[in-house]
């Protein structure tokens, strides 16, 4: 089938600002498709770059509420920015460690 590795199927890189956003299809041993969402973040610390990943696999049992769930939320941040004032006010929602601007 022209996979490099036994379980990888298909992988997507998405760049984006200071993150890269990889996107990858692979198979378990029962052959049950599944998704894994690695966010790497270059980071340097100490006068050494390292990457820093954050990595979500996703089954295929979740992959419609899954889906539900991201189109809902980008649905509402949809509505909520075109609700802001003239002001330009900003929102702030915190994740893990980091602050994602709205």
């Amino acid at each position: 089938m022209g996979r490099e590795n036994n379980d990888d199927f298909f992988s997507k890189v998405v760049r984006a600002g200071k993150r890269t956003y990889f996107f990858d299809i692979k198979s378990t041993k029962g052959n049950d498709l599944y998704i894994t969402m690695t966010e790497s973040k270059k980071t340097s610390e100490f006068g050494k770059e390292n990457f820093e990943k954050h990595k979500i696999f996703l089954y295929k049992e979740d992959f419609e509420k899954f889906q539900e769930g991201l189109e809902e939320v980008i649905k509402k941040i949809k509505e909520i920015k075109s609700t802001l004032n003239s002001n330009n006010d900003v929102f702030f929602f915190e994740s893990s460690s980091e602050q994602i601007e709205i």
